[in-house]
């Protein structure tokens, strides 16, 4: 159970949602699929609250919080607006790299600036031609200078897809090729916003998650120092895993708390439409459907939960966070399929935002690793 700090801020965040981010949500996602607009102000409220710092360490600027607190607080904010969600599992997943691998003078240089609120990253891992397959990327860093073989600088040559906040981030953690090496020759950097070479493709058209901004990012020899490479050459394919594990805990409570709107909107239209002189509710065909959905949005969370608390043990939970994104994701596109049909034409308008829903879940089911590849990671754990 939260602490009682970790509970209040876990009830400041339900009242910064219902407050900022709930009467925003609908027309800033329909907005955004047009004309591009990004929730910045929404992000630094968030920031300013201290929610985009909650499990980094507290003399960087953090709030020092168990992952179990931090999820929960990611699965509110995605009970109001899945965009931002993804966001804030985004923003912590780039800065964890340098929380866990920096170098205490890394962590002294760039933790403030992430974890003050002031600053938003993007996670540069994914290629057009390499995203579950990350040992195949092609993005590289060439060494500069130094006399003992230890460069000083790097230049940055490539292209990244699928980013999100790109073209908004203060800075871009990157994974690069320093050799040849298949997956044991990436390292990892931390590249400035302003760093110049740098440029961003046109936003993607998506499905749904409009304010969720993805581009591609460019690499033109973008010049980065060498206190900039996290880790040591090589070191990157680890940071990268080791990271995603937590990225996929992210996914899965906001995929939780996606699932628990439509849940939500599903049991109170169900009690207010009236057929056949009474609540459809009293269906017992719905009524199960309903039930159903309570059971796959209350294990999606157990799943997520339990991961969370072996992460805070320092317990190994790779296979657990595998499966909390597994069965979280699939349950969000499971329950807002079925919050459109409880609503039946009602559901398949804009009126409602149980379509919505239905669109956001299942980019779910594919980023932070597609739910194939979370199978073949639990897999090789069983058979281990």
């Amino acid at each position: 159970m939260p602490t009682e700090e970790g509970q209040d801020l876990i009830d400041l965040t339900r009242e910064i949602c219902d407050k900022e981010l709930r009467p925003k949500v609908d027309d800033a996602e329909r907005a955004a699929a047009t004309d591009e607009s990004f929730p910045t102000e929404v992000f630094r409220t968030l920031g300013a609250a201290g929610l985009l710092s909650l499990p980094h360490p507290e003399e960087f600027g953090g709030y020092g919080q168990p992952y179990e607190v931090y999820l929960q607080v990611v699965e509110e904010i995605a009970s109001a607006w899945m965009s931002v969600a993804v966001g804030v599992s985004v923003h912590s997943l780039t800065a964890y790299p340098v929380t866990t691998f920096g170098t205490p003078e890394q962590r002294a240089a760039l933790l403030p600036g992430m974890l003050s609120g002031d600053q938003l990253g993007a996670y540069c891992l994914s290629e057009p031609l390499a995203g579950s397959d990350v040992g195949s990327m092609t993005t590289r860093a060439v060494g500069e200078g130094g006399s003992d073989g230890e460069p000083t600088a790097y230049r940055l040559r490539g292209r990244k897809a699928w980013i999100s906040h790109a073209g908004h981030a203060d800075y871009y953690t990157t994974f690069a090729r320093t050799s040849d090496d298949g997956g044991r020759g990436l390292s990892c950097f931390v590249v400035p916003a302003d760093a110049s070479g740098l440029s961003f493709g046109t936003p993607e058209r998506k499905m749904g998650l409009h304010c969720d901004t993805v581009r591609e990012v460019m690499y033109d020899d973008v010049p980065v120092d060498a206190t900039r490479r996290v880790g040591a050459e090589g070191e990157g394919m680890a940071i990268a895993l080791s990271a995603l594990d937590a990225g996929r805990l992210g996914i899965a409570a906001a995929a939780t708390g996606l699932a628990q709107s439509a849940l939500d909107l599903a049991t109170s239209y169900a009690k207010e439409r009236q057929q056949f002189g009474r609540p459809i509710s009293a269906n017992q065909g719905l009524a199960f459907l309903v039930a159903d959905m309570e059971a796959a949005v209350t294990s999606a969370r157990a799943t997520y939960l339990h991961a969370a608390r072996l992460k805070d043990a320092g317990r190994a939970f790779s296979k657990e966070a595998a499966v909390a994104k597994l069965i979280a994701t699939d349950a969000a596109m499971r329950v807002t399929t079925d919050a459109v049909q409880v609503l039946g034409g009602a559901g398949y308008t804009q009126d409602f935002p149980a379509e919505r829903y239905m669109r956001e879940a299942k980019v779910t089911q594919i980023f932070e690793g597609t739910n194939q590849i979370q199978r073949l990671v639990i897999s090789r754990h069983v058979f281990r």
